[in-house]
C-alpha cells in the first residue's frame, strides 16, 4: 500500500471544527515522548469506562458489579456474538 501525502486542504478537512481546547491538548500530547502519549491514552480510556460503570450503576441498581462490568465491556468491544450482542449495552448514550 502506498502512501499518499495530504495535502493542505485536505488537512483543512480534518482539522475543521476542532475547538480551541482539542488545539491545545493535540499540542500537549505531540511534544510527549510516544510512550507518555500510549499511557495519556490509557488513562483516558480508563476515564472512560468508569464513567459508563458509574451511570450504569446509577441507571441499573439491580445489576451486580459483575454484571455492570460485563455491560461496560460490551459497549467497548467491537465483536458482537449471539442475537443478545447485537447492539453495545448502552448504545443509546454512546453515539
Amino acid at each position: 500500500m502506498d502512501k499518499q501525502s495530504l495535502t493542505s486542504e485536505d488537512i483543512s478537512q480534518i482539522v475543521d471544527g476542532f475547538e480551541p481546547i482539542d488545539w491545545v491538548q493535540m499540542e500537549m500530547l505531540a511534544k510527549l515522548p510516544p510512550g507518555e502519549r500510549y499511557l495519556v491514552s490509557l488513562q483516558k480510556t480508563e476515564m472512560l469506562r468508569a464513567d459508563l460503570r458509574n451511570k450504569l450503576t446509577k441507571d441499573f441498581p439491580e445489576l451486580s458489579m459483575s454484571e455492570i462490568n460485563m455491560k461496560v465491556l460490551r459497549a467497548f468491544t467491537p465483536v458482537r456474538m449471539g442475537k443478545s450482542y447485537t447492539e453495545p449495552a448502552y448504545h443509546e448514550h454512546l453515539g
